[in-house]
């Protein structure tokens, strides 16, 4: 499964890499911008994308937004991994189109088996 992941924060990049990196099943890439998110989007062949809720410029929410408003990334998955965890602020990404949301801080071991079962009733995994 080819996942994008968008963080602003380099040691949360670092450790998400780690982390998911122990399922060989999953091709991860990895960008620090809501914008670089959805360029990489657009361009590239993914089946999910992870964003993070809170990023200077471009926020996750809005991110979400505009990905799901273009025809070519509408139907990739969107899961939020936030610090946020009121239900205001997960209701608040599932109204933007995400399916499912992740805290901060996350355990690196399960991120990944956490990750594959927010998506698996989408994508049938």
């Amino acid at each position: 499964m080819r996942l994008l992941c968008a963080d602003d924060e380099p040691d949360i990049r670092a450790v998400l890499r780690l982390a998911l990196s122990l399922d060989p099943a999953l091709d991860v890439e990895l960008v620090e911008s809501g914008h670089e998110a959805i360029a990489r989007a657009a361009t590239g062949k993914f089946d999910a994308i992870l964003l993070d809720g809170m990023m200077p410029g471009l926020d996750g929410y809005e991110t979400c937004r505009l990905l799901k408003a273009d025809p070519a990334t509408a139907h990739v998955p969107v899961v939020f991994l936030t610090a946020k965890t009121q239900r205001d602020e997960m209701r608040r990404a599932l109204s933007v189109g995400a399916i499912a949301c992740l805290t901060k801080p996350f355990d690196p071991l399960t991120i990944g088996r956490e990750l594959r079962a927010a998506l698996a009733p989408t994508l049938g995994a």
